[in-house]
């Protein structure tokens, strides 16, 4: 667990040498040390580890920051692991630790293993995760990957921090387009019986996917809905097509190593009531009432705009720009109705919620927020909420765009992409970029070997200390802590920048940002690659010595850790460490 790891033992010292001012007089009895970090300074020729508590803690001091720095360090002067304590700038205090730190971290890492970085910090918080939540109308294309794939990621990086994470799709079952599904399947089922259905008519779904769901349905029916009236097989080719597109949607997510708890059902939830129960519960508390929406923004209203009295929930209470209706003059739920009552349901059921949204629903962020805070107040507690908008991705292939695929009817689908360039390079490639920036998906690129591709750059790096521990052990040198103190400052450096990351860990979780952690490998195989290339050029710094037995097992042990961390690392993100290249 990362409490017993080094950012989180130093910052004890801080606040023990803090609460020894608070008993000096210097700091009031009542000072919270909740705002002061530990953290590795920006450049590391500044020292091994920087601390704000003096600028944060002067004002309570009744002092500057520098004086206060000036007791905090005479506070940690006879520490045994700091060798110095500097004061820079305005009252920044930073720290040079003792060699032996960093190598008891180094041992650490080998002790908790697969372990190292895991985290006790979400205290077994449930949070309720929600992505793709794809309209189940086909199979998953390109539009739905990346969000897929940020979800997943999250998923697994709050559990590692010590969450207890609920994976979950929304299944989007009750609108009109699975009208337009059964449609579409019912042609493709006249198909299969042997009818000639020619061209599919516009505004249906023409992909091929339908044509083993067709078939399928052909077998199990016969032909007794050929000819029938739509109100008759409309029904049941609604809730055929959605179980086998929900079939193959599970089957295309499994190919990204994706795999929900659970499957909501907006039908499901339409029929329980839940819709009319969170209305209910809603009027009781004064969220909802009848009133008429605003003429359309303007010099005038359209001609055929005419107001009319709808149910409206006090989205303005919570910040939003204007009330919304939560449902339409025909009696129909709106889609936020629906949805409102759908994050009821969640939240009854888990201390957060996060939805992993596309880009393209930023303008309803701010309503759903409205409708979370609302319905937390019959908890009796807020239920923290947060969404997370992930931009689309352009495909390309050698700077070029790609062209659609003809299998599908009109896009990309993740399972062309993984039969492609693999799994791993999709999920690792997807969390390259913040999720708010947009993205080109280069296929020539993501596949190249080079320094410019992250996810080889990082495989190759748990590859390449895969190799050489292997090839050690053929030449009877094997990884041995036990001359781990000849280790110089390049190696002290690498094991430096593997103990940052249970902090990664922590502060990705905080920010609900599993990017970081890719970002994160990309440095640790960065400074590893660099370490071999030095031992290129200087014979003497390679990881197999045959004339120093004992410090190229003192190496290897180091590289053994480093692939440790990556692997972690990669494990988070559901991406594989390879072991060769």
């Amino acid at each position: 667990m990362s409490d017993q790891t080094l950012y989180a033992a130093f910052a004890g010292t801080i606040e023990t040498a803090l609460s020894a001012l608070v008993d000096d007089g210097v700091l009031p009895a009542d000072t919270s040390f909740k705002n002061v970090a530990v953290e590795p300074p920006r450049d590391p020729s500044h020292g091994d580890l920087a601390t704000n508590a003096a600028m944060v803690l002067a004002k309570q001091a009744k002092t500057n920051p520098r004086a206060l720095a000036e007791q905090i360090t005479a506070k940690l002067a006879d520490h045994p692991a700091i060798t110095s304590a500097e004061i820079a700038g305005p009252g920044f205090i930073n720290l040079r630790l003792d060699s032996s730190v960093w190598l008891d971290e180094l041992k650490l890492i080998h002790i908790l293993g697969d372990d190292y970085g895991r985290s006790s910090m979400g205290a077994d918080t449930k949070v309720n995760v929600e992505y793709v939540s794809a309209n189940p109308t086909g199979p998953m294309h390109m539009g739905h990957c990346r969000g897929a794939v940020v979800g997943d990621a999250l998923s697994s990086l709050l559990e590692f921090a010590g969450h207890d994470v609920v994976r979950e799709y929304y299944i989007n079952d009750a609108g009109g387009q699975v009208d337009v599904l059964a449609r579409s399947a019912h042609i493709r089922y006249r198909e299969a019986l042997g009818e000639d259905v020619g061209e599919i008519p516009e505004g249906l779904y023409p992909g091929d996917y339908l044509i083993p769901v067709g078939k399928a349905l052909a077998n199990e029916l016969g032909d007794r809905f050929q000819h029938a009236s739509e109100e008759d097989w409309l029904p049941i080719f609604r809730a055929e097509a959605v179980t086998r597109m929900m079939d193959l949607i599970r089957s295309d997510l499994a190919l990204l190593g994706i795999h929900h708890d659970v499957f909501s059902s907006e039908a499901a939830l339409h029929a329980a009531d839940k819709p009319d129960e969170a209305e209910a519960w809603l009027r009781e508390h004064d969220l909802v009432y009848d009133g008429v929406l605003e003429a359309p923004k303007g010099k005038a209203p359209p001609e055929d705009w005419e107001p009319v009295e709808l149910p409206l929930f006090r989205s303005t209470k919570y910040g939003d720009d204007q009330d919304r209706p939560i449902k339409k003059s025909n009696g129909a739920w709106t889609y936020f109705g629906a949805d409102l009552a759908y994050h009821m349901q969640k939240a009854e059921n888990a201390d957060e919620l996060i939805d992993i949204w596309g880009a393209d629903h930023a303008g309803t962020v701010k309503r759903i927020k409205a409708a979370v805070a609302a319905l937390s107040e019959g908890k009796g507690k807020p239920t923290p909420f947060d969404v997370k908008l992930v931009q689309m991705v352009q495909l390309m292939r050698g700077g070029e765009p790609v062209k659609m695929s003809k299998r599908s009817g009109n896009f990309i689908t993740i399972a062309d992409m993984i039969e492609e360039v693999g799994k791993d390079v999709v999920r690792f490639t997807m969390l390259t970029r913040k999720p708010e920036a947009q993205m080109d998906f280069d296929f020539a690129k993501v596949v190249e070997q080079s320094k410019d591709n992250p996810v080889f750059y990082v495989q190759y790096a748990h590859a390449r200390l895969n190799r050489t521990v292997l090839k050690s052990a053929e030449e009877g040198i094997s990884p041995d802590p036990a001359e781990i103190a000849r280790l110089g400052e390049e190696e002290l450096a690498l094991i430096k920048r593997a103990a940052q990351f249970p902090r990664e860990i922590e502060s990705a979780a905080k920010a609900r940002e599993p990017h970081r952690i890719a970002f994160y490998l990309y440095d640790l195989a960065s400074e590893l690659h660099s370490f071999y290339t030095m031992g290129n050029k200087q014979p003497e710094k390679r990881f197999k010595l045959e004339q120093d037995v004992g410090l190229s097992g003192a190496r290897l042990f180091l590289g053994q850790a480093i692939g440790q961390v990556i692997r972690n690392g990669l494990g988070v993100l559901g991406v594989d460490a390879v072991e060769a290249m």
